[in-house]
């Protein structure tokens, strides 16, 4: 099967050809899936050599929709590692991908980068590209597109885990009948990563600024648009459990100042509506006056400075991130580090948020039955207690 030839092949050459001498030439969308119908990992290798040079240069000048040759692209690079890549594409023409208005490129610079979520080593390579990194940060965040999305929140996720300094959770002494799944099964490393990306991302000011900004309403991707900030903010709510049970350490403190988030009124709140309630929130507890603390980190930042509560979905989305951020970190290992960076975001969350505080109470109703009464004994360890609710 291996031998047979690859019906329609020569005529996609041709036609290559024809659309890098002509960008303005319509494509005929059935020769690219024709072609890609037909690859298999043992084809694709001789392929490469003259195909992909072709649709990476058709892209750069392409300037319709790229979805076919992206289509096509993609199960080419499938069987090629990431030092591999980076061998046939420049980091320019990768950067252009992640940057392109259009959501089929960026999702090929994407699948790329995931790529080098596959080692420790390829992971450190990519943490020398900083251009890259920050693109796939601005694109996780400031793209409109569902798709994009939630591929780079998997793309960052991963690259993070292989990245991460410390040693994978060991497995459970023992098999347990729960549900939930042990920390060891929830990781994709089996050996400590290099750490450069986390420092990259969180120890360098221009890295981490930026992602500061786009969460904030600082960047342009961001700014003066309520509908893709709050997009920004619920990706980064959804990926910091994760990477609390990675690194919990390297999230929850920074020397770097975060800044003041730039509340949206969104149209239904202005300034002077400072003592109006809404939400379980007042105006006055809102980020705005409550500005961002000396050596805090990202996971203090978001949790309880970065949310508008007064905006009543953004601020289910942040009672759901505690609810998945308390219940990720009971199964992850102990430590008192880890207890305390618990305890403390939630003595300064929950006295001042009913909504907050009414979830987590029920949280274990809401379980499993068999995981109900560890998690309520472990929200018993670092819940506020009620009489810690100052008098309103």
């Amino acid at each position: 099967m291996d031998n047979v030839p690859i019906s329609g092949l020569d005529e996609l050459n041709n036609h290559l050809d024809d659309l890098i001498q002509d960008p303005n030439l319509a494509i005929i969308p059935k020769l690219f899936d024709d072609v890609e119908l037909q690859l298999t990992d043992s084809n694709i290798p001789p392929l490469i050599p003259s195909l992909l040079p072709k649709l990476t240069q058709i892209l750069q000048q392409y300037n319709d929709d790229p979805a076919v040759i992206v289509s096509l692209t993609i199960k080419l690079l499938r069987p090629i590692s990431f030092t591999q890549v980076l061998q046939l594409a420049s980091e320019d023409s990768l950067n252009q991908a992640l940057t392109s208005p259009a959501p089929a490129a960026q999702l090929l610079g994407l699948t790329i980068l995931h790529k080098a979520a596959k080692t420790p080593t390829d992971a450190a390579i990519l943490s020398v590209m900083p251009s890259l990194v920050t693109s796939l940060l601005t694109a996780w965040l400031s793209s409109p597109k569902v798709e994009v999305g939630q591929k780079a929140s998997k793309v960052l996720g991963d690259l993070l885990d292989i990245d991460c300094p410390r040693p994978p959770p060991p497995p459970p002494p023992v098999i347990t009948t729960g549900t939930t799944p042990s920390h060891h099964e929830l990781v994709l490393r089996r050996v400590p990563g290099k750490g450069e990306l986390w420092k990259l991302i969180f120890h360098q000011p221009s890295t981490y600024n930026l992602l500061l900004d786009l969460i904030s309403g600082r960047h342009p991707g961001t700014a003066n648009n309520t509908s893709q900030l709050s997009l920004a903010q619920g990706r980064t709510l959804r990926i910091l459990p994760r990477l609390a049970a990675l690194n919990i350490d390297a999230i929850a403190s920074s020397n770097i100042l975060a800044p003041t988030p730039i509340h949206l009124t969104n149209g239904h709140l202005t300034d002077d509506d400072s003592d109006t309630e809404m939400n379980g929130a007042t105006r006055n507890e809102n980020a705005a006056t409550n500005p961002p603390q000396q050596g805090e980190g990202l996971l203090q930042y978001a949790a309880l400075r970065m949310v508008d509560k007064r905006d009543a979905l953004m601020h289910l989305n942040l009672v759901d991130f505690f609810e998945a951020f308390v219940s990720l970190m009971r199964i992850t290992e102990y430590s008192a580090v880890k207890e305390a960076i618990v305890k403390g975001l939630l003595r300064d969350a929950v006295p001042h948020d009913d909504m907050l505080r009414g979830a987590l109470d029920t949280l274990p109703d809401r379980t499993v039955a068999e995981e109900a009464d560890d998690l309520r004994a472990w929200l018993r360890v670092v819940m506020p207690p009620v009489a810690e609710v100052p008098l309103r």
